[in-house]
């Protein structure tokens, strides 16, 4: 119904945003590492390029120095000019020849003497030039540098993504699916060599570097002006922290988002530059606690932040109040033992005989699973927790905790992205992969504050809420894979609307009205609708929006597009709002007046 003309004149040339510009200049540069390539080669090839100059100016000494005859036999030695001559091409082994005269015998032999001698020399510098190829500091200063320009050539926004472990992988498959360019640093060069290998809709920009070097951030793009933040994503928590900090340093005011497993080093991340600290244990007890409390929330949850292309989760069952078993102390354990009891559940907890835990209630044993089970008398308990950092000992643990109590709410911890086939098969009723769970509150927090405040506020709504709105996805959407965007009703984004939004009768349910059918809602359900500092969650179909409005819509990408074209063309406002049908070229529209005076006159 609308103007593909004009649609396609937005998307190219309409308001974009303006990245973040730098608060100043970073302390430092990389133009010393970037270009460390030439002063290598130069240290490198000075010697063999000194011998064949030697070599050259020695040969061509020679020639001009012993007697030559012309074809009389009159004495001709030859000249600088025809010295040199000779040599270069003599001595490159391009060619022989004798100029300007046919050479003596002393000066052939002379001349055989120089040829052996420049095929040593070429030897030895084309040896030496081999060899500097193949030095590791050379190869890596020549990636530092093409890095560093390809980078530099970047001319839209990116990320810059500091390791590319399991998380880093499953982030970066979920960016390149949203169209979103970034830059890796990771200390394997088997990780970065692994990017060429992925099917990116774009080139991504990778450096075997240390992320705690300050330089190699700077060529990854933490001073350019494009660079929209930095993900900090290392497996180890130093080397967040210390990304984290010359983030704080060299680009003040930069979105960062960390991950760490220590509640130490979040706390230091904080005190140094607060950034947006994710720990996929602390996030994962909530998820827990709200999975169990509220099975239609967390659903609601999981559909929201679903990676690109994730199957949409099933909604759990509700567990019954009773005592778990949590076999597993360490880090994760702890947390979610806390989280547990926090929410008024018995926890029993097993670990490893070896374990350095000082809580006496731990129950330490080294036996086999089906023997753990009846010292943790799973046959009474309503859930079991596998949640140790060995996945074939989870496995194990949840299989001898099915037989022995078949009832049981089986939640396993998955270390490893291999070993997904092994717990798809084991069909548990809750898997927890940490990469998944810092993968998907990175994405949320990229997305927009307006999807952070509604994830918040499920927690807070009743069971009956998150399943209405369940309800109205799986109605308009089916089970598809969900994405959310941002509508910002203002002059710029949505010019068409401005004289219908200044009416007082411009209705959300209207707006949300297929360009196709207009009988016919788009497959996207608001979820939010902020105006001022208000927020207005699940709005209904009712409400009358102004101008300056900004929706929160979740749906599939089809009806994005769907509701931008009614947004600029005004062709397609008038069919979804009005039901009226305007014709949208200039030529149609000067018939339709001139028809229109006709019948009036």
């Amino acid at each position: 119904m609308g103007n593909p003309l004009l649609v396609f004149w937005y998307r190219l040339f309409g308001p974009t945003v303006t990245p973040r510009a730098a608060g100043r200049e970073p302390a430092g540069t990389s133009t010393e590492q970037a270009t460390a390539t030439v002063f290598l080669v130069l240290r490198r090839m000075r010697p063999p390029l000194i011998v064949l100059v030697l070599i050259f100016a020695v040969s061509v000494l020679g020639l001009m120095l012993i007697p030559g005859r012309d074809a009389a036999g009159n004495p001709a030695p030859l000249g600088l000019l025809h010295a040199f001559y000779v040599m270069a091409y003599t001595a490159t082994t391009i060619g022989f020849g004798e100029l300007p005269h046919p050479f003596t015998d002393a000066q052939r032999v002379w001349v055989t003497f120089c040829i052996f001698l420049s095929v040593i020399g070429w030897a030895y510098a084309i040896g030496t030039l081999l060899a500097l190829l193949q030095d590791r500091a050379f190869r890596r200063a020549v990636a530092l540098q093409r890095f560093a320009r390809s980078v530099r050539r970047l001319r839209e926004p990116f990320w810059l993504m500091a390791g590319q472990g399991q998380t880093g992988r499953l982030l970066g498959d979920s960016l390149d699916v949203l169209r979103r360019r970034f830059v890796v640093v990771d200390t394997s060069e088997t990780r970065i060599a692994e990017l060429d290998t992925r099917s990116y809709h774009s080139d991504v920009p990778g450096l075997a570097g240390d992320p705690r070097n300050p330089g190699h951030l700077l060529a990854a793009g933490l001073a350019h002006p494009r660079c929209a933040g930095v993900l900090a994503l290392a497996e180890d928590d130093r080397t967040n922290l210390a990304v984290t900090v010359t983030a704080a340093l060299l680009r003040p005011g930069l979105p960062v988002v960390a991950r760490t497993l220590s509640r130490r080093v979040a706390e230091r991340m904080a005190a140094v530059a607060g950034p947006t600290v994710i720990n996929p244990f602390d996030v994962f007890g909530e998820q827990l606690r709200l999975a169990l409390q509220a099975p239609a929330g967390y659903q609601l949850v999981r559909w929201l932040t679903a990676l690109p292309g994730e199957p949409m989760p099933e909604r759990g069952h509700g567990v019954p109040p009773g005592r778990w078993v949590l076999y597993g102390y360490g880090r994760f354990g702890q947390e979610l033992a806390a989280d547990l009891r926090g929410a008024g559940l018995e926890v029993t907890v097993v670990d490893q005989g070896t374990t350095t835990s000082a809580d006496p209630s731990v129950i330490r044993t080294d036996e086999p699973e089906d023997q753990v089970m009846e010292r943790a008398e799973v046959r009474g308990a309503v859930g079991l927790i596998a949640a140790t950092d060995d996945d074939v000992t989870n496995l194990a643990l949840v299989a001898a905790a099915r037989r022995a109590n078949p009832h049981l709410f089986l939640v396993a911890r998955q270390n490893a992205g291999a070993s997904e086939p092994l717990f798809a098969a084991l069909d548990a009723d809750l898997v927890v992969v940490p990469a998944e769970v810092v993968a998907h509150e990175v994405l949320a927090h990229l997305g927009s504050p307006v999807l952070l405040h509604f994830l918040k506020e499920v927690p807070r709504r009743d069971e009956a809420w998150a399943e209405d709105v369940v309800g109205r996805l799986g109605t308009r959407c089916g089970r598809a894979p969900l994405v959310t965007w941002e509508v910002a009703l203002t002059r710029e984004r949505a010019g068409a609307l401005q004289p219908w939004l200044g009416t007082g009768e411009a209705r959300l349910g209207d707006l949300l009205r297929s360009p196709d059918d207009r009988d016919r809602a788009i497959p996207a359900v608001p979820l939010v609708v902020a105006r001022g500092e208000d927020r207005l969650v699940t709005p209904g179909d009712d409400l009358v929006l102004v101008p300056g409005d900004a929706l929160l819509l979740a749906g599939l990408p089809g009806a994005r597009q769907d509701l931008e074209n009614v947004l600029v063309d005004e062709a397609t406002r008038e069919y979804v709002v009005h039901g009226r049908e305007v014709p949208t070229g200039w030529l149609w529209r000067t018939l339709a007046r001139e028809r229109a005076g006709a019948r009036r006159g």
